[in-house]
């Protein structure tokens, strides 16, 4: 691959996106279980639903023409209060990051980000863009002019 072609991706990429995520969780350390672990139906219908959601959800993808999707990036438009660093009510959330291990190191992940934070920029009301970053990524969202948050990230899970 030579030439970066990126592009929306469509409802029939779903199956594309859910395994880019399996890559990105099992690099982050977690076990996502074999190809029938429930997980992965459940977010197959998400994405599947999601794609159809054009105005507030958008993934992009790079296709090598032998191997099919091997890169991509997904983001969604969520509602949140106006503060005093910033007035808008929208927020993005960039995520599902990942590329397949065979085509890394060749800018793919970086052009489907920039392709969604144009996204972001030239279709949505969004007024800034998070993220969570893994070891290997933060260097990329660096360089794109993410910072981090002066605040922690903490999480409780229910039920």
């Amino acid at each position: 691959m030579t030439d970066i072609q990126v592009r929306r991706a469509k409802p029939d990429d779903a199956d594309a996106l859910v395994r880019l995520r399996g890559l990105m969780l099992a690099a982050m350390g977690t076990d996502i279980g074999g190809p029938d672990a429930p997980w992965r139906e459940i977010a197959r219908q998400w994405f599947a639903e999601q794609l159809s959601s054009p105005e507030t959800f958008a993934a992009y993808v790079v296709d090598d023409p032998a191997v099919g999707v091997v890169a991509g990036a997904a983001g969604n438009v969520y509602v949140h209060p106006p503060g005093p660093k910033d007035i808008t009510t929208l927020r993005g959330h960039l995520y599902n990051v990942s590329t397949e291990p065979g085509f890394r190191r060749r800018g793919l992940a970086r052009a489907c980000v920039v392709a969604l934070m144009d996204w972001f920029r030239d279709e949505t009301a969004v007024g800034q863009i998070e993220l969570h970053a893994t070891p290997d990524g933060i260097d990329l969202y660096r360089a794109l002019g993410f910072i981090e948050a002066s605040y922690p990230t903490l999480r409780l899970r229910l039920g």
